[in-house]
């Protein structure tokens, strides 16, 4: 009897688990083309005002590591005036003992220095706007509208397995690192707070990270 228990809950949780996902690829799908739809104008809109104002390109493409490592290349509208937003050598080569084990908890960025914004990529900065091209990805499936932040590639190369736990789900557009201001600054913790979200996934928290930058949006909105 406590063997059929058992069996019977494992088999419970799975259907719940494989629900969830069946749900929110379905809630991605229709939020995300409901969202390009409604917001077809502007999105034609910004595109216009970055070709007459900076020129080409209109987008901004970089290689990123989704679900499992599969890798993938996300657009965005481009807000530099360079293409080129880092500098890739990451880790520095030869790389350090510290990354040996893991990317370390804290890191920067060697940036352009010639790195700056443009003034519409400002304006798209500041509303989120320039991940308005990822709708996209979140309908191919490449990405989802709340999970992870899809990584660079060379950071993941260097993961250790409790680092790599968090290319369990789809990337997202938003996510609960996302919203708690976590950035690969703070790497450590940007970690934290993806492996939180990836054994803590719900419906429920799903909602309170795209309500939460959904107001956040409007505040700036109001500003």
């Amino acid at each position: 009897m406590g063997l059929y228990e058992s069996v019977r809950t494992k088999s419970n949780s799975f259907v719940h688990i494989n629900l969830y996902f069946m749900v929110k690829r379905v809630v991605d799908i229709i939020i995300s083309l409901a969202l390009l739809l409604l917001l077809s104008p502007l999105f034609l809109g910004i595109c216009y005002r970055i070709y007459r104002k900076e020129g080409k390109p209109i987008f901004y493409r970089d290689l990123r590591v989704g679900k499992n490592g599969r890798t993938f290349m996300m657009w965005s509208f481009r807000t530099m005036m360079h293409s080129s937003k880092v500098i890739r050598s990451l880790p520095p080569h030869p790389f350090p003992n510290s990354w040996e084990k893991g990317v370390p908890s804290y890191f920067k960025f060697i940036r352009d220095k010639n790195r700056a914004y443009t003034i519409t990529g400002t304006w798209l900065h500041k509303y989120h706007l320039e991940k308005l091209p990822q709708l996209i990805h979140v309908i191919k499936g490449d990405m989802s509208l709340v999970g992870p932040s899809p990584e660079i590639l060379e950071i993941t190369q260097y993961y250790n397995r409790y680092q790599a736990s968090r290319l369990k789900l789809r990337p997202g557009i938003t996510g609960y690192a996302q919203i708690n201001g976590a950035t690969n600054e703070n790497h450590g913790q940007k970690i934290k707070y993806d492996v939180y979200y990836i054994n803590n996934y719900s419906y429920k928290l799903d909602v309170k990270i795209l309500y939460h930058i959904i107001k956040r949006i409007m505040a700036k909105l109001l500003e």
